[in-house]
Formats: structure tokens, C-alpha cells, sequence
């Protein structure tokens, strides 16, 4: 071939290079026992069963992404969490409603394919998958020059999960005097990350130099699919909220009815290390509870009687507690007390 003629790799664009990273996505499988094959990979699409135990089984979906998490990861050149991270904001969406995972996809779309970077997000993605007993089913890498400066990238999740009909946590669930139970985040989770990167560059922090911060920073979500379940499957809980971007306030009202308030009491919520530093920076109360999970990675809303049955799904590092309760009202959410920063 006349090296003079145009080549879509002389644009930006390897073929080759995305070809060989399918291959190792469905390589990853075979080195885990028991685990089939991901024979879907590669394809135009992917074909799943739906399994046979659901009588009336309805579907959820999901997606989200990880924001400028990345961009920590870039400077930090590791990469090997932030696909945990990825499964982890859709799927803790999913057992919102009660649903299990069962496929997840991702888009991968960066300036230049790069091996050893994408295969560090796509370990993570799969290890987010394990956790989540569910299957990486496909996805999508697209090398796009021009669109990214150079070693810039972004990542989305889509997941879809089943929940049996009857099983499906509605907010008709959540009466008065239920109980309102903060379960730990496992750190920022995937949240307030542009806020996070604003004061390092503020106050000249070295991340590459502070040990503490970078594993803060880093943490992968917390993924909370097998507690919630089984304890759905049991019938222990009457609702739930993902604390994601809004915090607190912005996500548990999503799951209060019309006729119902909930009551937080702030001096209950347990504060950890990395938010104690960030409230440091002059952010006021209302900012850091509105931009962060506060520690508080999940809520559960359950019957008083149900309490000490609930606390024996957890380990002691995510032991849920009483944050709260439900009363009378119209849908807001009451804020008492402060939380003790020190």
C-alpha cells in the first residue's frame, strides 16, 4: 500500500487497537472458575436469559457515569477503582427499587486507545460486576481525537435489572414512625469531585504527594446490591434512597409520599475523616449536604421491629443506624440539629 494514502489511523483512529481490547475483555471470564464466558462480547448486541424463579418480573434501567472522579484518576494514573465506581451508580440505583442486577454495558469513549489504561477501567468494571452478581454483557470503546484533549476520557454505565412484581419498593410502603437508617459510605463515593478538585488547586495541594488524600479520594463506591436484596427478600424494608448527588435531602425525599415528612437528625450522622477535611475549607453546612453523601452512602427506611433483623445483613464497617424517622406531612424533609464536624 502507497504509504501516501489516507488511513483512518493516520486520523487518530486504531481499529486494530480496539480490536485487541475486545479480546481481552472476553478473556477476563475464563480466569475466574466457574464463571461462563462472556460469549455476548463482540457482537452487535447481546442476548440474555431471563432467569426462571420471577412469576411477574418487571425491568429496571440504569445509567450514570463516574463525573470528574476521572480526572483524579488521570492525575493520579491509576486507574484500576473508578470501574467499580461506574457499576456501582447504577446498579445502587437499581436495588432502589428492589430490582436485582442482572447485565451491565459500558461506553468508553477517549482520545487515544490506550492498553494498559483501559484495561485497568475494564478490571474494575468486572470486578464491579462480581460484586454485583451480575453480567458485563458488552459495551463500547470509541477512540475520539479531536473531541478529547490528549489522555482525557469519559466513562457511562448502563445497567438493567429484574425485581418481581410484588417485590417492587414502592413509596406506598413508607408509613408513619418508620425508622430512617443511615448505611456508611465507603468515602465521596462518585459525588462533589469538581467542589473536591476546586480546593486542592486552591490551596496548591501536591495530590501525588499526599499518601491520606489520594486513598480518600480514590475509594471506589461502596456497592450495597447484596445487603439490600436480601433484606428486600425478606421483606425487612419499606424503601430506600441512593445518596447521590443533592445528598441527604435531594435523594430521600425522591422516595416519600405526598402525606408523609421525614425527620433527619443530624447530630446522629456518623462524619469520617475525608469530609471533616472538607468542611475545613470554608463550605457551609447546607453546601457540604447538598454536594456530598456526609458518610451516609445509602438509607433504608424500615418498621421500628425490624431493626436489630436488619443489622444482621451488614458487617460492622457498614452497620446501618437511626438517623431519623418518618412522621406527618407534606413531603419535606426536616433537618434537626447540626452535624459535629470535629
Amino acid at each position: 500500500m502507497n504509504k501516501k494514502n489516507l488511513t483512518y489511523k493516520k486520523s487518530g483512529v486504531n481499529i486494530t487497537a480496539a480490536d485487541n481490547f475486545v479480546k481481552f475483555i472476553s478473556s477476563l471470564s475464563t480466569k475466574d472458575k466457574g464463571k461462563k464466558k462472556f460469549s455476548n462480547i463482540g457482537g452487535f448486541g447481546s442476548v440474555t436469559n431471563i432467569p426462571k424463579n420471577f412469576k411477574k418480573p418487571k425491568i429496571v434501567a440504569c445509567t450514570d457515569g463516574v463525573g470528574t472522579k476521572l480526572e483524579i484518576a488521570n492525575l493520579l494514573n491509576k486507574f484500576d477503582t473508578i470501574g467499580i465506581d461506574l457499576v456501582a451508580m447504577s446498579v445502587n440505583d437499581l436495588i432502589v427499587q428492589g430490582a436485582k442486577p442482572l447485565i451491565f454495558l459500558d461506553y468508553i469513549s477517549i482520545n487515544k486507545i490506550k492498553a494498559s489504561k483501559l484495561k485497568s477501567i475494564i478490571k474494575g468494571i468486572y470486578e464491579g460486576c462480581k460484586i454485583s452478581d451480575c453480567e458485563l454483557v458488552g459495551g463500547e470503546t470509541a477512540e475520539m481525537p479531536d473531541t478529547f484533549e490528549k489522555n482525557k476520557f469519559d466513562i457511562a454505565g448502563f445497567a438493567v435489572g429484574l425485581v418481581e412484581e410484588s417485590k417492587i419498593l414502592k413509596n406506598n410502603r413508607v408509613k408513619k414512625n418508620d425508622l430512617v437508617l443511615a448505611v456508611p459510605s465507603s468515602g465521596l463515593h462518585s459525588n462533589g469531585y469538581s467542589l473536591v478538585r476546586y480546593i486542592l488547586k486552591k490551596n496548591k495541594i501536591n495530590l501525588k504527594k499526599n499518601n491520606k488524600l489520594k486513598k480518600f479520594l480514590l475509594e471506589p463506591t461502596k456497592i450495597y446490591v447484596e445487603e439490600v436484596l436480601k433484606l428486600n427478600n425478606k421483606g425487612l424494608i419499606n424503601g430506600c434512597a441512593n445518596i447521590t448527588g443533592g445528598g441527604i435531602v435531594d435523594n430521600i425525599k425522591r422516595i416519600i409520599p405526598s402525606n408523609l415528612n421525614v425527620e433527619i437528625d443530624l447530630n446522629k450522622i456518623k462524619i469520617s475523616e475525608v469530609f471533616k477535611w472538607l468542611k475545613k475549607n470554608n463550605i457551609s453546612n447546607r453546601e457540604m449536604l447538598k454536594t456530598f453523601n456526609c458518610g451516609v452512602g445509602f438509607c433504608l427506611i424500615i418498621n421500628p421491629k425490624n431493626l436489630n433483623k436488619v443489622k444482621k445483613f451488614f458487617t460492622k464497617e457498614y452497620m446501618p443506624y437511626i438517623i431519623g424517622q418518618i412522621s406527618s406531612g407534606n413531603k419535606k424533609v426536616i433537618l434537626n440539629g447540626t452535624i459535629n464536624w470535629k
